[in-house]
């Protein structure tokens, strides 16, 4: 193709509140359309031949990521009862294995047991190859691997879209074959019975809402399975989760500011969900499972009623029916420097994880203590865990055994592999059990280190910038800027195999951690969120002017990037300030914003105007209009380069999004209209790009070759 493609203008005309909107290319919203695959089957066709010229550059990005990653990798183990498991990526394959070894008889979760022994001889089974899953797909997501109790069954589930639609299946691991047990669709979400004879799952709707919990009874034929709780309220979601102490499964709706949240006893199989302390609008709350030295259990409740950055309560399980939470009572008050984030409960300790200053800690609580302080909140931690890292975080890895006096805990950082230790909870103890590794690569040739710069409105704005050791930080160097800001979720910094190749080349990477996050805790996402978010594109338009301002970076090559809501992000700022960008790129961008947050059949519209306001209301119609990318083109002439992708199976950010906003940004400014393309995965292809971990560096191969052809 010689020329962009531009979508044909079709009439079509919005009035909301006395405003008029012309939307010429709504059309484009119906990807199952066949014209609408036609124009974007064009748009791939143009995005290759003009990106041709950086082949070689590709190509060589790729390679460099094939070398730090090692031919062969297993990751950490995780002990259930007898067996531990862990997952290996062979040689040469796309797709990780599961894999379990008998375990060697030892005290629960003793260092050293949770890694597969180094003994070549050591032989493991191999339960899972996800690769035998994908068929005639490029695409495969597994959605769960959960082992029964009695450790002779794999509940798993698969996606070959990239819709996250998930067929459920059950495998024999005693035969190695599949029971005639297929559940077509379901999604995240899973917990077995006590009994290892029955199953919990999770279905969406036709917006993909999960809004649904099923009991499904291993033998028999799906149909015959048992819904066990409806949400209808459109604006919750249902999630479900397994408690480590095997009596317990947990289903919470949620919306951005609600959730309700029920138990089910996993030792009757004909157990009813039972609301642990109903709903209430604006509090939310979680709930873990703890069994207490007298055989009583009770229920953690992490909550923010009444404390913004969160407090500790316990509350009874319920027995014979729904329960409020007037039977709760305070065990930790909160701190308002500190955001409570989760508890996790074992035998004789409580594991908190919380966000103060920045950065994760884990905080270790005996349970004695926690449970029994007088007066109530007066218990102090035994035990603070920190990031080993500068920049670096630090979380729980997957614990699953509830009788055990140690944790794996992983660090990392931008620049180190991940390195997971064993924690021993009563002594703090430390051990090595496994590295992350990566051929060649040697984090002390760069530095990660954390800054502030003030925003608009003066509230300091905190960013991880990283940098090769020898790029000078004296206004020479080109920069890209990440963003997000939005759920309260936090991006930890984490090691990427591609980020050297960026580094290495003299570009300094920059994390803005924009408000809408929750890198400040509670109050900073509420800071970014409704009629506030225009600060979190105030925030990463600080940093850059910032990092420019005080002669750190070249202003002239300077880059921003996001995803999803990042990608809304980005569409924000190239709006507001082309000047500052040399170049933008734009995942799956959330832009179509108004029109989108009207159409309550979308999927995640309901359930998100708690995130970005609800445009039926003229208050809140007011406050996304005014920001909306789509609604709010910069000027012609003086436009920054502009990389938008989008996925046609993608049901988180629909394909006709990007491709709009796409299609009127070269309709307004034809003369720049070749420097905007689209890369649209027109078959599998998921919210975040291909699956498969060489695939995947493929994709970053190429966003990362157009941003260095535009920034050296």
């Amino acid at each position: 193709m010689s020329t962009a493609p531009q979508a044909p203008r079709r009439p079509h005309e919005h009035t909301e509140h006395g405003v008029l909107r012309p939307d010429p290319y709504h059309w484009l919203r119906d990807a199952g359309s066949p014209d609408v695959l036609a124009h974007l089957v064009a748009e791939r066709s143009w995005y290759d031949s003009v990106t041709g010229h950086v082949a070689s550059l590709i190509e060589e990005l790729r390679a460099e990521m094939a070398r730090r990653t090692p031919p062969s990798d297993s990751s950490v183990s995780y002990r259930c009862r007898r067996f531990s498991y862990y997952t290996h990526a062979p040689a040469g394959s796309e797709h990780p294995q599961l894999l379990r070894y008998l375990h060697v008889s030892d005290p629960a979760g003793a260092p050293g047991t949770l890694q597969p022994p180094d003994d070549p001889n050591h032989s493991a089974e191999l339960l899972l190859d996800s690769a035998d899953l994908a068929g005639d797909s490029t695409y495969v997501d597994l959605g769960l691997t959960l082992v029964s109790p009695d450790e002779r069954i794999l509940a798993y589930s698969y996606d070959v879209r990239g819709d996250e639609v998930y067929r459920l299946r059950f495998r024999d691991l005693e035969s190695g074959d599949d029971l005639p047990d297929d559940l077509p669709r379901t999604y995240f979400g899973g917990a077995w019975g006590a009994g290892s004879d029955s199953f919990l799952y999770t279905v969406h709707d036709d917006s993909y809402r999960p809004f649904q919990v099923w009991r499904h009874r291993i033998g028999t034929a799906a149909d015959e399975d048992e819904l066990l709780l409806e949400e209808g309220d459109p604006r919750f979601e249902l999630r479900l989760r397994q408690c480590r102490t095997g009596r317990l499964a947990v289903i919470w709706a949620r919306s951005p500011d609600t959730t309700e949240v029920w138990t089910v006893d996993t030792t009757d199989p004909t157990a009813a969900p039972r609301s642990v302390g109903g709903r209430r609008e604006g509090v939310s709350y979680h709930a873990e499972h703890v069994l207490l030295p007298d055989g009583s259990d009770d229920l953690l409740v992490v909550t923010d009623d009444g404390a913004r950055e969160h407090r500790l309560m316990l509350a009874p399980v319920p027995r014979t029916g729904d329960q409020d939470h007037r039977g709760w009572r305070q065990l930790l008050s909160e701190d308002p420097a500190v955001r409570l984030e989760r508890v996790d409960a074992f035998a004789e300790h409580a594991v908190l994880s919380v966000r103060t200053k920045g950065e994760r800690r884990l905080r270790v609580f005996a349970l004695g203590s926690l449970l029994g302080g007088w007066p109530a909140g007066s218990a102090e931690p035994t035990l603070e865990v920190r990031p080993q890292l500068p920049a670096g975080t630090v979380h729980l890895g997957r614990n699953v055994q509830y009788d055990t006096h140690s944790v794996v805990v992983a660090d990392g950082s931008y620049v180190h592999p991940w390195v997971w230790s064993s924690v021993d909870l009563g002594s703090g103890g430390r051990s090595t059990v496994h590295r992350q590794q990566s051929p060649g690569h040697d984090p002390d040739d760069y530095v990660c280190e954390r800054r502030e710069f003030p925003s608009a409105d003066g509230v300091a704005v905190p960013a991880t910038v990283v940098r090769h050791r020898d790029t000078p930080m004296d206004g020479s160097a080109p920069a890209l800027l990440y963003g997000y800001g939005a759920y309260e979720a936090v991006f930890e910094p984490e090691w990427d195999v591609g980020l050297p190749c960026l580094l290495d080349r003299g570009v300094v990477f920059v994390h803005a951690h924009v408000r809408g996050g929750g890198e400040g805790g509670r109050g900073w996402y509420l800071d970014g969120r409704l009629d506030r978010k225009q600060n979190t594109f105030s925030d990463q338009i600080a940093v850059a002017d910032g990092l420019v301002r005080d002669g750190l970076v070249d202003g002239s090559r300077l880059a921003t990037r996001g995803l999803s809501a990042g990608g809304l992000l980005q569409g924000a700022v190239f709006s507001q300030r082309p000047d500052r960008w040399r170049a933008v790129v734009a995942e799956v961008p959330f832009v179509d914003v108004v029109t989108t947050m009207f159409d309550a059949t979308v999927p995640l519209t309901p359930q998100e105007w708690g995130e970005w306001g609800d445009p039926r209301k003229v208050e809140e119609f007011g406050f996304l209009l005014a920001y909306s990318p789509y609604d709010n083109l910069p000027p012609a002439g003086g436009r920054p380069d502009l990389l938008v992708t989008g996925a046609v199976n993608d049901p988180r950010v629909l394909v006709g999004e990007p491709a709009k906003w796409v299609a009127l940004l070269r309709h307004t400014d034809p003369d720049w209209s070749p420097r905007c393309l689209f890369r649209v995965e027109t078959g599998e292809g998921a919210h975040t790009g291909p699956s498969g971990r060489f695939a995947h560096q493929a994709y970053e191969a190429e966003v990362q070759a157009w941003l260095l052809d535009r920034l050296l």
